[in-house]
């Protein structure tokens, strides 16, 4: 059992130890659902969103941002390439129609402890390398203890719960679990990449590679120039082709990412015909950037695809392991020196929702004032909480009325002279260290300057030195990796069932951990204790209340200085492609894409 359960969760967890197993797969099925059954039973021929005759071949160019350096995505070390994942085959694969639903792909079937304590997949025989070995039981074990051993740290985080797997058949393997309180553990293992153990035997799994690697996925690597472009052409002899999980998908022969620079000149690249399709995360580009001849008859098609998936949080994240942002005032000062308002209105068009949640555009975000059943779970902890926190929703600071702005400065200088720091001669101090208020906001995008430097005017009439730096994609993530930053932008997605990567996101732990996504360095026992409630969670209602729990105490926190969101994809493209008619309601679904010949001809 994990040491984090922290008071009133332990007695309740004996309780919920009954009811959180998955019954779709006790008895071994085809596919296992967190919550619920399965969308597709044992028969299904596809998934609903594809359409299984889709044409094979073609080609599609794409972008990508930066820089690589590697074509190793498991490790800490590097930058990987774009698409890697496309290579490498994993236990299950997931619906993207269905919140948490996970079907056999190298597994054919999944086995469940009915007291939760293992789970156990039974492999396909006709599972393939590319190079025609077979995945074995063997290469699933030797991935599992290397992946912990040696893979990302964050890894380490994510697997903590499983103890170990061993052989239990001739296609037979078995992870064991600590304790059987947390229902997600066979979906999360059932996630993992099986790789090739024969082709690592003369590798050094730790370091860097750029040699191709070997997976058993629909793609391998066919064209490499290291920062430039990488190329991935579709395994004509693909062992999974005519699974149900598979029919209606890949269906390009090859998929290429260019690299650029920025934003920018991407834009004009794609303007120029160099790659094919585009997803526009820019208001100000998607409201001026697409007025142009191709557009306008219609070779390039633009559209707005709504989706279910919760948004997540975008926004200036603050390293709270930095003690000028240890106390909670001070970081609540600097959001109330952003202005949303004029930043949607001058530089989106209003094309944004201000965010006001960790998961906008789903049941999980708090509103209105916390539920009984989130109460149950927040009162142990009442003396350690602000108390507005139990009254209503986090509204984010507001510029709309009479004097917005000055007002919210005002409200921000009181909040700082309360913490201990006020103005000399111009100049935000610490009353009794004496030390500047002085920090700087890291970049690895030059586009959102713009919206970084009108916030540093308002935190420098606040006294604030406040600098801005752009850094190259290597840099950048070099320094995320070690916490080396004071505020940074970045987004933390995530799904309709949140489980064990909050962990990875918000725990103790994880601020300790090299490479984890807990940017804002946070580390609260109460934050702990919610995540082990979500990962433990008996049921849907239960899930919801805990994370609705979480979302309130986090946005209390004021760890992130919360920027907006868009419930949809904007999305432009070459009209060369065809696509079915329905589309998933949690994933863009690109890879039921396909190339469009006599669209192509017209072009």
């Amino acid at each position: 059992m994990p040491k984090r359960l922290l008071r009133p969760f332990l007695s309740n967890l004996a309780l919920a130890s009954a009811l959180v197993l998955p019954a779709a797969a006790l008895a071994g099925g085809h596919a296992i659902a967190l919550h619920g059954e399965p969308k597709y039973g044992p028969d299904f021929e596809h998934f609903e969103y594809v359409d299984p005759g889709a044409p094979k071949g073609g080609s599609v160019r794409l972008s990508a941002l930066g820089t690589f350096d590697s074509l190793h995505p498991w490790i800490l070390r590097g930058v990987p390439a774009q698409g890697l994942s496309q290579v490498f085959d994993t236990l299950t694969t997931n619906s993207a129609d269905e919140p948490f639903t996970e079907y056999g792909l190298i597994a054919e079937t999944i086995e469940v402890d009915p007291e939760g304590y293992w789970v156990r997949f039974t492999l396909r025989p006709e599972a393939r390398f590319h190079d025609g070995e077979p995945v074995t039981v063997d290469d699933v074990i030797w991935t599992f203890e290397t992946l912990r051993e040696k893979g990302h740290p964050s890894l380490r985080s994510y697997y903590r719960d499983v103890t170990g797997a061993e052989q239990t058949g001739e296609h037979e393997v078995t992870f064991h679990f600590e304790g059987n309180e947390n229902a997600e553990l066979p979906l999360i293992v059932g996630q993992m990449p099986v790789l090739p153990e024969h082709w690592w035997a003369d590798r050094e799994f730790d370091r860097t590679t750029l040699d191709k690697p070997l997976g058993s996925g629909p793609y391998r690597v066919a064209e490499v120039r290291q920062g430039r472009h990488i190329v991935y052409e579709r395994v004509e002899d693909y062992w999974a082709e005519d699974l149900p999980v598979k029919r209606g998908r890949h269906n390009f022969d090859r998929i290429r990412y260019d690299y650029y620079r920025d934003a920018d000149v991407a834009l004009e690249a794609f303007r120029a015909g160099e790659y094919d399709f585009r997803q526009e995360n820019i208001a100000r580009n998607w409201a001026n950037a697409y007025d142009f001849s191709a557009v306008r008859d219609g070779r390039v098609q633009r559209e707005e695809i709504d989706h279910e998936i919760p948004t997540g949080m975008q926004g200036f994240f603050i390293n709270t392991r930095k003690d000028r942002f240890s106390d909670p005032r001070v970081r609540e000062a600097l959001s109330l020196a952003f202005d949303f308002e004029w930043t949607n209105r001058n530089l989106f068009h209003d094309g944004y929702t201000r965010s006001r949640s960790y998961f906008s555009n789903s049941e999980l975000a708090a509103e209105g004032a916390p539920s009984d059943a989130e109460l149950e779970m927040l009162e142990p902890y009442r003396d350690d909480l602000p108390e507005a926190l139990f009254e209503a929703a986090f509204e984010p600071p507001s510029t709309e009325g009479e004097r917005g702005l000055r007002r919210n400065l005002r409200q921000a200088s009181q909040l700082l002279a309360e913490a201990g720091w006020e103005v000399d001669d111009g100049r935000l101090v610490h009353t009794e260290s004496g030390e500047r208020m002085r920090f700087e906001v890291l970049l690895d995008d030059s586009s959102f300057e713009r919206v970084v430097l009108p916030w540093r005017r308002n935190l420098e009439r606040l006294g604030m030195d406040v600098s801005v730096r752009t850094v190259d994609t290597s840099q950048y993530q070099s320094r995320m990796d070690d916490f080396d930053f004071d505020v940074t932008v970045q987004l933390i997605g995530q799904s309709n069932s949140p489980g064990n990567e909050q962990r990875n996101y918000w725990s103790c732990a994880a601020a300790e951990t090299p490479g984890s996504r807990n940017y804002a360095g946070i580390c609260d026992e109460t934050v702990d204790a919610l995540i082990e409630r979500i990962i433990h969670a008996p049921d849907r209602d239960t899930l919801v209340a805990a994370t609705r729990a979480l979302d309130r105490v986090l946005l209390h926190g004021h760890y992130v200085v919360p920027h907006w969101h868009l419930p949809a994809f904007r999305l432009a493209y070459w009209d060369k492609f065809g696509r079915p008619e329905t589309s998933p309601t949690y994933s863009l679904g690109f890879d039921t894409w396909w190339y469009d010949e006599e669209r192509a001809a017209d072009l």
